[in-house]
Formats: structure tokens, C-alpha cells, sequence
């Protein structure tokens, strides 16, 4: 009996042991694959934030430096700040040339392009920054990006969120509707529009540019970000009034802009490496705006006598009214406009319910 089982288990490690190598040389990658998993890649991504700077600059370093630790270097990108390589408005039309690999950016200022891309930004009086994540990755945000973007060669993705943003500063109080007319306002996207509905001028800057203008009066009041940001630019400085209200920008989001050649050319797992190193970006950069804002404000209220204001009622109803009449006639002029429309607004309507049941509740009682 003992020499029987003594055979049968030879036996069964034999087999084992063939079924082991056997599933081996199956796993094996060929030459070819073998060698592009070990190539190394060298990429550059450019943005339209001055290099470094708290939050908006230090997000595609902070992926630029996940990719390379979790690609064991075989994928390292060099970031350049705005004006470094290409000037701040070029980035969309750069990555899509092919000139560079990525870039990083709000999809506001190709409106001009392609006149939804607002819509995965910020959407005046829209969702605010959890609920336009949760639309994207789970609401079908995400894919309607990809589509308008391909033509571009572009692969969108999510690339962090500011968060709520204030109305901005401006060199004189608003007190009405009349105090808009002829205002000369940085403000871009379709705040912009809005603003210019109300008789306002809206132009366009990058942030390198706003301090200046702002100082020396060829702009009268400007929109950047919040007390984060607007505090290491200085514009306690250059204007009186700090407005809070939030109309324009209610959840901010950035962007990850890939060259879908660039993209393609990468194996599977740096593809996945870029993705969730994307993902994880653009939640942390949300997570430091919401610990930095506070302090900052602080700091430029009690350190710097900075006057904190609200928006009047007449006018954040105006401003209202005046959305609702360029959505609508955004709706009208171009299809793709409406059809993303369409999924973003039906996702806000059921997501403004829910926390308008749970979470302002919640806020209203503590």
C-alpha cells in the first residue's frame, strides 16, 4: 500500500510539476512584446498655469511624478509651465499636432473650437465639484468628452477640480445690474457670455497676465480661482472688493490632454498607469484646494484688510436669467452642445435633489 501511494504521488507532482511549466512557457511574453514592456519613454506635457504654481501648476507635477515611480522610470515626463515651450492658449492645438504628448488645461478656452467643451469645466449655476466627478466617471461625462475631442486626436481626462470658485475681485462695489455695464472683466467660458449679456466686456487672459492688467487698469475686475490662489497672485494689491458669491464657476474642473497617437504607442500598463495616476490627481488637487482655501482667505482678510462682499440678490438673479438665455440658444445653434446638455443637466436635476435631501440638510443642521 505504502509503494502505491508512493507511485500515485510521484505521479501527481510529475503532472503538476509539467502542468506548472506548461502554463509557463504559455505566460511567456514573445521577443517583441518583452521589449517594448522594457523600452522606456520620454515625454513632455505643457500647460496654461505658471510653472509650479499652488494647485493648478503643481497638479501635472505631482502626475508627472506618480507615472514615473510606478512605471519604474520607464515613463518620465517633463512638465513646462506656461509661455516655457508654448504659449498658454496653445496647449489644446500643441498636443493635438502631436508637437508634445500631454498637456494640462480647462476646457473652457476651446470654446472657441468646439462649443461644449464648457460643459466639462464649469457650467455657470451648474454642479459643483463632487457632483461633476460623479457625473464624468459615472454618468456618461466622460465618454461624450472622448468623443468630442477625438477628432482632435485628443483623449480627455479628468485632471483635478478647484472647487468652488469666488466672483472674483473688482475695483469698484456691485451694487446692480447697471454697475456691470461696460465693465472691462477677465472671465472666460460661458461666464463670459453671460457677463457680456449683462453689458459687461469680458476678456480673456492667462493667469501670468491678470496681476498686470488688473494694476494698471486695462481690465476693471477679474475672476482667477479662490482665496488659494488669488492670495499668491497678489490681487489683495491691485483691487478693493473681494467678492465671494459663486454663480460662475461652482466646481471647477481641469484637464488631462493626451495625444491619442502618443497614447497608442505606450503598452497596456502605462496606458493604465496614466489613468489612474489622472484619477488620482484630480482628486487630490480638490482635496488641497478645500484645506488651503480657508487659511488663505483668513490671510487676506486679517492680514491684508481685504473687503469681503456678496453679490446682491438682484444681481445673481440677473446673472441667472441671463444663463439660462445663452444655454438655451447654445442648445439651439449647435447639436453636440445640446446633446451634452442633455446628459449634464438630467444627471444635476436627479444629483441636486439627493443633496438638496442629504447633504444641505446636513450642512443647514450642524
Amino acid at each position: 500500500m505504502q509503494r502505491i501511494l508512493s507511485i500515485v504521488m510521484s505521479s501527481l507532482l510529475a503532472v503538476t510539476v509539467l502542468t506548472g511549466c506548461g502554463k509557463q512557457e504559455s505566460q511567456t511574453p514573445s521577443p517583441a512584446v518583452a521589449a517594448k514592456k522594457m523600452q522606456t519613454y520620454q515625454w513632455k506635457l505643457v500647460t496654461s498655469w505658471p510653472k509650479n504654481f499652488p494647485g493648478l501648476g503643481v497638479a501635472p507635477e505631482k502626475f508627472a511624478k506618480l507615472v514615473g515611480e510606478m512605471s519604474a522610470g520607464r515613463l518620465t515626463i517633463q512638465v513646462y509651465g506656461a509661455g516655457e515651450l508654448v504659449p498658454g492658449f496653445e496647449v489644446f492645438d500643441t498636443v493635438s499636432q502631436g508637437t508634445v504628448q500631454m498637456g494640462h488645461s480647462g476646457s473652457y478656452y476651446w470654446k472657441g473650437k468646439i462649443p461644449a467643451s464648457p460643459i466639462f469645466g464649469a457650467i455657470p449655476f451648474g454642479m459643483t465639484a463632487t457632483e461633476l466627478n460623479a457625473w464624468l466617471h459615472h454618468g456618461g461625462g466622460l465618454e461624450l468628452w472622448q468623443e468630442l475631442y477625438k477628432p482632435f486626436g485628443i483623449i480627455p481626462m479628468a485632471g483635478g477640480n478647484s472647487g468652488a470658485q469666488f466672483a472674483g475681485w473688482f475695483k469698484k462695489e456691485i451694487n446692480s445690474m447697471a454697475d456691470l455695464a461696460g465693465l472691462k472683466m477677465r472671465i472666460p467660458g460661458l461666464g463670459g457670455e453671460v457677463l457680456k449679456r449683462a453689458g459687461a466686456i469680458p476678456i480673456t487672459l492667462t493667469g501670468g497676465e491678470i496681476f498686470s492688467s488688473l494694476q494698471s487698469g486695462a481690465i476693471d475686475a477679474t475672476e482667477w480661482v479662490g482665496p488659494y490662489n488669488d492670495l499668491a497672485f497678489g490681487f489683495y494689491q491691485a483691487a478693493d472688493y473681494y467678492y465671494s458669491s459663486i454663480w460662475h464657476e461652482p466646481g471647477t474642473g481641469l484637464e488631462f490632454l493626451i495625444n491619442e497617437k502618443a497614447y497608442a504607442s505606450l503598452p497596456k500598463d502605462l496606458q493604465k498607469i496614466i489613468e489612474v495616476a489622472a484619477r488620482a490627481v484630480n482628486e487630490d488637487t480638490l482635496d488641497e484646494y478645500n484645506a488651503r482655501n480657508n487659511a488663505a482667505l483668513q490671510t487676506l482678510i486679517e492680514k491684508h484688510n481685504v473687503q469681503l462682499r456678496t453679490l446682491p440678490d438682484s444681481v445673481l438673479a440677473g446673472l441667472k436669467a441671463h444663463t439660462d438665455e445663452v444655454i438655451n440658444e447654445q442648445v439651439a445653434a449647435d447639436e453636440d452642445f445640446a446633446r451634452v446638455w442633455q446628459s449634464y443637466s438630467a444627471f444635476m436635476k436627479s444629483i441636486r435633489h439627493y443633496h438638496d435631501t442629504t447633504l444641505k440638510a446636513y450642512l443647514n443642521n450642524r
